[in-house]
């Protein structure tokens, strides 16, 4: 970006909740691969004289991501009709809340190039989806699977200075929500997408200048590479004489890599927002809001801190294991079992992670168990199997299989050599085969020392006890 100028960034983060119904009637939330308009009732088709009735599990998880995110929760908060026509929103209104949201006032910090930031969080609220559009030469296709599918929408602040920085606070938000319950986060399955309000300002100046507002980006590649287009849009436009002169609303073609003009911004008076009448406005006791509290786990931020206090990890490792809450609470159980943090931070962030990766899987569809890895490195750490074989041989079986470590070691014979007496036989072989190394090892040669253990680890097949 040109030194000369500073980006002001906002982001508004849709993401499903995680229910088995949609927002207001009971027509079942999962869209994904369904066949089309076969998900919809007259409830979410908006047919005339239909009542909606709130899910309360989407209002339950709502409430504990606001918390997660650090949000103040008002007692009082209500349902709004934001009117707008589209072709995918067959009710001509989406059930959204304006001016009194479940949640207000948040932060969430996150961490990039080593320095960490608070980004401030305006509000989490609730609204139902639209359906959606499939462009087809010669028309447009209506798919309604969608329509009434429970959102959160988490708006940010315009604090964020960077797409970086903004990918950095979309990943934190996915990994919080995963956290708490509150959502899948899937973006491969339509679970979450963002909206980028971007502006440009003379480095220094602290106005809030004309903004394009990229809509619908749905994957982290295309959240990052369409905030850097647009902002070296923006400054080649400032510096032609010609800034934006007002707010507009804008697309993302990752086919072409550009931003394109889609219509003027619309504002709140556009939407002609009114208390939805026929939903009842929400609640909240301080005691129910005390009680939710205590079901918010330990986040993120605060697992990676504990784990680099409590089990000295570095800070890439902290970072990976406290990424996904399910890898999280693996590791750990790993640590319950072996009482050895560093060697479970070794299998699970090197080796587990490598197999996890190569097969595209999480850590929750394993075969193999935490306590199956924990036994794994307490038989290493009694002697029982070198950490060589245990990596190469024994470890691929459980991943696959699910078999207990000690039934892989006495099958295949695997049992560590620590016979002192036939160790040193094989040793004087070695000593007396090569008497050149032993005379290198003597003048001070250390790699000579590595040679002989070598031969003898390949005479024994690896079982004999290296150390």
């Amino acid at each position: 970006m040109n030194d000369k100028f500073e980006a002001v960034i906002g982001l508004e983060v849709h993401a499903q909740i995680a229910t088995k119904s949609k927002m207001f009637c009971s027509c079942g939330s999962d869209a994904f691969n369904q066949e089309p308009n076969m998900n919809t009732c007259p409830v979410c088709m908006g047919f005339p004289g239909q009542l909606p009735v709130m899910n309360e599990e989407a209002f339950y998880k709502g409430l504990k991501a606001a918390l997660a995110l650090h949000c103040e929760i008002p007692a009082f908060s209500k349902f709004d009709r934001k009117n707008y026509f589209y072709p995918d929103l067959p009710k001509g209104f989406q059930i959204s809340q304006y001016d009194q949201p479940i949640s207000k006032n948040g932060w969430l910090e996150i961490e990039v190039n080593s320095e960490k930031k608070k980004i401030n969080i305006t509000r989490l609220h609730l609204e139902d989806d639209a359906g959606k559009l499939t462009h087809i030469a010669g028309g447009t296709l209506c798919d309604f699977n969608r329509s009434g599918i429970p959102l959160m929408e988490i708006v940010s602040e315009p604090d964020i200075r960077s797409a970086l920085e903004a990918t950095a606070y979309a990943k934190a938000i996915q990994t919080t929500l995963r956290y708490v319950g509150a959502s899948e986060a899937d973006m491969e399955k339509g679970m979450m997408r963002f909206d980028a309000s971007v502006s440009i300002r003379p480095k220094g100046d602290t106005n809030l200048n004309c903004r394009a507002e990229i809509k619908n980006l749905n994957s982290f590649k295309s959240l990052e590479a369409a905030i850097n287009y647009e902002i070296e849009q923006q400054i080649f436009l400032w510096e032609s004489g010609k800034p934006l002169d007002r707010h507009i609303t804008v697309g993302w073609t990752d086919d072409h890599q550009k931003t394109y003009f889609l219509r003027d911004k619309e504002g709140a008076d556009d939407y002609r927002y009114f208390p939805e009448p026929d939903l009842p406005p929400l609640t909240v006791t301080a005691d129910f809001i005390e009680r939710l509290k205590q079901e918010v786990p330990e986040l993120p931020t605060e697992k990676q801190a504990r784990y680099r206090a409590e089990f000295q990890l570095s800070a890439p490792e902290a970072t990976l294991l406290s990424s996904d809450i399910h890898l999280a609470r693996f590791f750990e159980e790993v640590v319950a079992g072996s009482g050895d943090h560093k060697k479970a931070a070794t299998f699970v962030t090197t080796i587990l992670m490598s197999y996890l990766n190569r097969d595209g899987v999480g850590v929750e569809n394993l075969k193999m168990t935490a306590s199956l890895l924990a036994k794994l490195i307490t038989l290493i750490n009694e002697g029982k199997i070198s950490m060589n074989l245990a990596k190469a041989e024994v470890f691929e079986t459980m991943y696959n299989t699910g078999e207990d470590p000690e039934a892989i070691i006495q099958k295949r014979g695997l049992v560590q050599m620590n016979d002192s007496v036939a160790l040193e036989k094989i040793c004087q072989k070695f000593i007396e085969e090569f008497p050149k190394s032993v005379e290198d090892y003597k003048s001070g040669k250390q790699a000579a020392l590595q040679f002989f253990v070598g031969k003898v680890m390949k005479e024994t097949h690896g079982q004999a006890n290296a150390g």
